[in-house]
């Protein structure tokens, strides 16, 4: 037994020594300020001559919960916007010279698109239509001739001929998202929502429909410049893994080379409405369920900057701020199912053996801020086919590779139940994004969890002190779950014997636990340790 026990824990040290190499990169984030510049969140964009086309998005913050004042029409943004942020100037037109159903669609939220050539592409999206006199999700693909609709809003010239629009029912999807491997489109997870948002259920007051597409939709486009047709690829259903909608999915070079594509956390999991932890990774023959990696930091769609080096076959994906169900406080994880706004900024590495760590980096958002905003990528540096940047050809001590506009700037971390309209606000701040190879000034914290086996989770939390703690065991053991204030306290210690192979759930009801406190839970196993935050209600 002794000697299994050592060949494990070497097995775990091995892991952390490789995982816990030095720093590839630091990032700086420098706020960029452009007069007039009005705030925005969950767009779509194109670029061109290092300006950029921004359509759709919302104008104001998180959405409020009640449905007369959810997704309203004074929060559409029923404008086209041209920034150039080199030269520090905007432009807008309005959208009312566009036939009706164009409008509508370019003043929705949550958009997928996807910029190909000299086209951006744009399926479904949410919001208002007066057409169909209700809230809906659009059935349409406009493809918009980025160039020239930039130099037609500049000059103050009709852009009309420059929009297309086609209806296809299977792309009528909102919070999904758009990319590509080789030829062929992806259209990843995501929902059709029809009618007022409701957070009671589609069965208490306005009624709404709500269809997750729980797929990978994968297509082609055949585009001229004057006719636009689709044909429809076999595509993945899963209703389980790809029940997700509001995540990042992003554009990858895999271990092996080729083009690929990570599905990063998302909501909801069918079984309880929080995150998931776990991440699916698709190539041009399938997709794949990764639940060996747990990713605990920014799970909502929020910027993300990714970077890939062949010299270490290393894929890198960095995110900012956002929302997430974990953030750190003092080097433990703080797990709050009211899922906060964070500050955190994170990346994601996989490595040559497809094996994927999560690392904190020292810096942060300056303020709650990052949801719904866009990594917007500086192209005139060395990049992929699939726009993933060249990590390996950026090699100046800093480089400018990309800026991040807009989102949702929150004032506290949990607003959603308070919310009145004036907690949060979509934000005009751009950064500029910079990478540099300065690797003696500060360390990654690798998250210890996200390699972990035992997957650790705490239901609700926070709680009355009357909670259960889920966790995952690889082999039969000995298992201890302590409980600890802040101060170091003990407050309790169960320990376990003979507990199954596989998911276990310890239910427990603690009185006199100090309202508004944060105690700390640990789980002991001979192979492994995972410790938590966990929160008292006030």
């Amino acid at each position: 037994m002794r000697k299994k026990l050592t060949t494990i824990l070497g097995l775990i040290l091995l892991n952390l020594t490789v995982f816990g190499q030095s720093v590839p990169f630091n990032v700086v984030i420098e706020p960029l300020n452009i007069a007039e510049l009005g705030g925005l969140q969950s767009y779509a964009f194109g670029q061109h001559n290092n300006k950029w086309l921004i359509v759709g998005g919302r104008l104001d913050g998180l959405h409020r919960r009640q449905p007369f004042a959810s997704f309203d029409i004074a929060g559409h943004n029923n404008q086209l916007i041209v920034i150039d942020p080199i030269l520090q100037q905007k432009w807008t037109a309005p959208l009312s010279s566009l036939p009706v159903a164009i409008q509508e669609q370019m003043s929705s939220t949550n958009m997928q698109f996807y910029q190909q050539g000299d086209y951006l592409y744009c399926t479904g999206g949410y919001g208002y239509s007066t057409t169909a006199a209700d809230h809906t999700t659009f059935p349409y693909l406009t493809a918009i001739k980025v160039s020239d609709v930039i130099n037609a809003v500049i000059n103050n010239t009709s852009f009309v001929s420059y929009f297309r629009q086609i209806t296809d029912p299977k792309l009528q999807v909102t919070g999904g998202r758009l990319k590509k491997i080789n030829n062929d489109f992806y259209l990843l997870g995501g929902q059709k929502f029809i009618g007022r948002y409701n957070p009671m259920g589609p069965n208490n007051g306005p009624g709404f429909i709500q269809e997750y597409t729980n797929a990978i939709r994968k297509f082609t486009i055949t585009d001229n410049g004057s006719a636009i047709s689709i044909n429809h690829l076999p595509s993945y259903l899963d209703s389980v893994n790809l029940h997700r909608r509001d995540y990042n999915a992003e554009a990858q070079i895999l271990p092996n080379g080729e083009e690929g594509i990570t599905m990063f956390s998302g909501v909801f999991q069918q079984t309880v409405d929080l995150p998931f932890l776990n991440s699916v990774t698709i190539d041009s023959a399938n997709y794949a369920v990764n639940n060996t990696f747990q990713q605990y930091y920014n799970h909502y769609h929020c910027a993300v900057l990714p970077l890939y080096s062949a010299t270490n076959n290393e894929m890198h994906n960095v995110f900012f701020g956002g929302i997430a169900q974990y953030y750190d406080s003092s080097g433990t994880l703080v797990q709050d199912n009211n899922v906060p706004f964070v500050k955190t900024i994170a990346r994601v590495t996989i490595d040559a053996n497809g094996m994927m760590a999560e690392y904190k980096l020292p810096s942060e958002m300056p303020q709650f801020l990052g949801a719904g905003a866009e990594f917007i990528p500086n192209l005139n540096i060395p990049h992929f086919n699939n726009k993933v940047l060249n990590l390996d050809q950026i090699t100046a001590d800093s480089t400018l590779v990309g800026y991040i506009y807009g989102g949702i700037n929150s004032s506290a971390k949990n607003i959603f139940w308070i919310n009145t309209g004036v907690e949060s606000s979509a934000s005009s701040q751009i950064f500029k994004v910079y990478l540099t190879n300065n690797n003696t000034v500060s360390t990654h914290k690798l998250n210890d969890q996200s390699i972990g086996t035992l997957q650790l989770q705490v239901y609700p939390n926070p709680n009355d002190g009357d909670f259960l703690v889920k966790f995952n065991l690889t082999q039969i053991a000995d298992t201890k779950i302590s409980l600890y204030s802040v101060d170091g306290k003990k407050i309790e210690d169960k320990v376990f014997t003979n507990l199954k192979i596989g998911e276990n759930i310890y239910k427990r009801k603690i009185d006199n636990l100090a309202k508004g406190g944060i105690y700390i839970l640990t789980i002991d196993t001979p192979y492994e340790k995972a410790t938590q935050k966990i929160i008292i209600e006030p």
